[in-house]
């Protein structure tokens, strides 16, 4: 009988190969659980979860500590990617400014025509005496061909949204076919970005025109010289990303 009893003690399974297996499934568990988290992007649900599993399984000096979270690190990735854009960005402006700018010397173009980048984007500046006659919005042929040129500059790889406006002085002007300076700055805008988009390569949806009338002068109105300069045409050419300037350029 006794001998029988102690067989019976031999042939019993060793169920203690059930503990470390179940820390293990526990330890999957809390896995998954983070990785929810995680896909949640819920940053204070993630550092929550990391007290607690730390606290739990490691007393607070688990794998789950790290100086930055998985969306803390991911932010800072992002942050970077867009510093990079943004330095592409105004290094692409400047060399594009600069390809203006030696067109505009070597065309002896400086009295009418000049550049300036600032936070915006890249300003292309054009005295109306170029392209219009007195009170009139229909472009002259020399505004004809340097609107062509100017088209070419504004093809970009990539493609940048492009803003024209129309500015007058501040002298009124009332006739059949403009009751306004808002209506004169308007169609001149208009009529000029018709002529950009000339360029097949251009895309007309990138494109908008608006106008400012007398309403937003860059010199007093008090001489003619400096009302010469009130009227102009801008294109504008807006960056894709948000750039940062010393705005002297």
């Amino acid at each position: 009988m006794v001998r029988k009893r102690k067989k019976h003690e031999d042939d019993h399974i060793d169920e203690s190969w059930l503990i470390p297996y179940a820390d293990i499934l526990t330890l999957l568990l809390a896995l998954f659980i983070v990785l929810f988290a995680m896909s949640e992007i819920d940053a204070t649900k993630y550092q929550e979860l990391s007290r607690v599993f730390n606290s739990e399984f490691s007393g607070g000096d688990g794998i789950m500590e790290q100086s930055n979270s998985p969306v803390e690190e991911a932010e800072q990735s992002t942050e970077e990617e867009s510093v990079d854009k943004s330095k592409e960005e105004l290094n692409q402006l400047e060399d594009l400014q600069q390809d203006i700018n030696t067109y505009i010397q070597k065309n002896k173009l400086t009295e009418e025509l000049g550049t300036k980048l600032t936070d915006e984007g890249l300003l292309i500046s054009i005295e109306n005496n170029v392209f219009f006659d007195s009170s009139s919005a229909k472009v002259k042929g020399e505004g004809r061909e340097i609107a062509n040129e100017v088209s070419k500059f504004l093809y970009t790889d990539p493609p940048h949204q492009i803003v024209v406006s129309g500015h007058t002085d501040n002298i009124p002007i009332h006739t059949s076919e403009f009751s306004s300076n808002w209506d004169l700055s308007v169609m001149r805008a208009v009529n000029f970005m018709r002529l950009l988009l000339n360029n097949d390569k251009l895309e007309p949806q990138r494109f908008s025109a608006k106008g400012f009338g007398e309403h937003n002068p860059i010199a007093p109105n008090n001489n003619e010289k400096n009302r010469a300069k009130n009227r102009r045409v801008e294109v504008l050419i807006l960056p894709n990303y948000d750039i940062k300037t010393s705005e002297t350029n």
